[in-house]
């Protein structure tokens, strides 16, 4: 393969991310895999499979991307009020899911590095969320980045320790 040959090309995640991946739960997240993929062996990230599944996002974030995802950890959705996480994981709920899950989303890939204090980002279901870096910390609204940079083929997943809430819509 020459390297002119960009269609041969490993994928910029595949090339940014690190072989051996990073570890969540204990298990390495490789770049090599798709977001999905990585997701679905850690641990902590049942929840959110669950409700990706659910909202029938899984064939999307398996996609070519790229995406940046603000991954919520089981804890995370523990926070929620009680029985809310039960309510949007109703099939008659689906799309107020789908709402909430893709409010985690960018379309594009953005490491930490690419991340800055005051920045907005527009989200996948149109909404915007805001970054703010402290002392070396990373938060998107009112959640803190745990676990930056997890690089896989179609994107970069950031776990966050608070789902994100889009604002409320009015009617």
């Amino acid at each position: 393969m020459s390297v002119a040959d960009s269609a041969n090309m490993p994928t910029d995640s595949a090339r940014m991310g690190k072989a051996d991946g990073v570890m969540v739960d204990g298990v390495a997240m490789t770049p090599d895999r798709s977001i999905v993929q990585n997701a679905v062996q850690a641990q902590g990230m049942t929840t959110l499979v669950k409700a990706v599944q659910a909202a029938g996002l899984d064939g999307t974030l398996s996609g070519a991307g790229p995406y940046t995802v603000f991954a919520p950890t089981n804890a995370a959705f523990d926070k929620l009020p009680k029985g809310a996480l039960a309510g949007l994981m109703r099939p008659e709920s689906k799309d107020k899911l789908k709402g909430l899950l893709t409010y985690h989303v960018i379309a594009s890939r953005l490491l930490a590095a690419d991340l800055r204090d005051g920045q907005e980002l527009t989200t996948v279901n149109g909404e915007k969320i805001k970054v703010a870096v402290k002392d070396g910390k990373v938060m998107i609204n009112n959640a803190t980045v745990t676990t930056p940079d997890v690089v896989s083929s179609n994107g970069v997943t950031h776990i966050i320790d608070t789902v994100l809430m889009p604002p409320a819509e009015t009617e």
